[in-house]
């Protein structure tokens, strides 16, 4: 069915076009973005939605997840990240059998939806229920099986990653994957250099956790034998596309070093407060031009799948902890939660604005609400 959205005030994260229009007309046919402009007229049988007051905009990404999550939610208090991973989630993870995996990632989905996020990269296991969660809420993922050398199943896990790509690499519109790496800090280098080959073999982008707190980059740098963590990627991800989870301990010169590779930061600032892991520095990595996009981190550390309370929490903590009220501005937080994280999923040339040709993952926010009237346009 063909639709066309009326009369929305439209933020379109399009560079070509002005932050913020009013009274524009969206028409889309086939599930695409065939026109955009002030008084389209369409044929009798389009369906019409009247968003004369609301604001449209493209539907947020959620960088970085784990959907089967939240069947952990509130499941911390105190832990550190290690001691919460070995002592808590590891031992219950365990147990979960694909059923759990399946209605949990369901409810995760439905957790999105509501809450306007229609795109997210998630890392786990038994993708294969978390793929028919996705198909049956529509939600768009792209995915993965997450590898790393805990325990004696690491030679498994590779081969279940290989098997899921040959299996979903490309057969449905909506699901892309991706080479999942849980951290260099639980996977040894023999591992780390299949799962590279992997990712060049098929073409695929990597999805890693690094340095999410002080103790995992003592550890890389253990593990591997190096003064920093950033010469694991200089030295393996080179010719990779990377998504880095959290990227909180690192100093300054590794963020310059990092601005020069193929890396985007999925910054994740409501579970790094929970798990006391610290505040990244994203608006240096922005100033360096590292790509930083968002993500929640799944619902046992995050609490919630809410990308609005996310971009809040980004942006607020980059202003108050680093005593700079110009840090990270409105706008540059929404390119975060929209085209920065379509970037960053190699899917910037269909989603994450609103153009004529891209897909229609569209959200309209109604902001008749006590809490955001009166509505101001100071921000654009």
């Amino acid at each position: 069915m063909d639709i066309l959205i009326k009369n929305c005030n439209l933020i379109s994260m399009d560079e070509k076009k002005e932050k913020y229009e009013e009274n524009m007309d969206i028409y889309i046919s086939n599930g695409k973005i065939i026109k955009i402009a002030r008084n389209i007229d369409v044929e009798k049988d389009t369906k019409i939605i009247d968003a004369k007051g609301k604001i449209c905009m493209p539907g947020l990404i959620n960088t970085h997840a784990h959907l089967s999550m939240s069947i952990f939610r509130e499941t911390l208090d105190g832990y550190t990240l290690q001691d919460w991973l070995n002592k808590k989630i590891w031992p219950m993870e365990d147990k979960l059998t694909r059923e759990d995996i399946y209605y949990a990632s369901l409810l995760s989905c439905i957790e999105m939806i509501s809450t306007g996020t229609t795109f997210a990269n998630d890392q786990y296991f038994m993708t294969e229920d978390t793929i028919k969660a996705a198909n049956d809420t529509k939600m768009r993922l792209q995915v993965t099986r997450t590898v790393n050398d805990v325990g004696e199943l690491g030679k498994q896990r590779l081969e279940e990653l290989e098997k899921l790509i040959l299996e979903y690499n490309g057969k449905y519109e909506n699901i892309t994957l991706n080479i999942g790496i849980h951290g260099l800090y639980t996977t040894g280098r023999e591992t780390l250099e299949k799962l590279i080959k992997l990712a060049e073999k098929y073409s695929l982008p990597v999805h890693m956790h690094f340095c999410e707190n002080a103790q995992e980059a003592l550890d890389i740098k253990k593990e591997y034998n190096v003064q920093r963590p950033v010469d694991v990627l200089k030295k393996y991800f080179t010719r990779t596309h990377n998504i880095l989870a959290h990227v909180v301990k690192v100093s300054d010169e590794e963020i310059d070093e990092m601005s020069k590779m193929d890396i985007s930061v999925a910054h994740c600032p409501v579970s790094n407060l929970r798990l006391g892991c610290g505040i990244a520095k994203i608006q240096q990595m922005h100033d360096k031009g590292v790509n930083v996009t968002l993500g929640t981190d799944g619902q046992g550390s995050g609490s919630n799948l809410d990308m609005f309370e996310t971009m809040k929490f980004a942006g607020l903590l980059q202003k108050g902890v680093f005593e700079n009220s110009a840090n990270m501005e409105s706008y540059e937080i929404l390119k975060m939660a929209t085209i920065n994280g379509a970037k960053a999923l190699n899917m910037e040339k269909s989603l994450g604005s609103i153009e004529e040709g891209k897909i229609a993952d569209i959200i309209i926010l109604d902001l008749n609400t006590e809490t955001c009237e009166p509505m101001r346009k100071c921000f654009f």
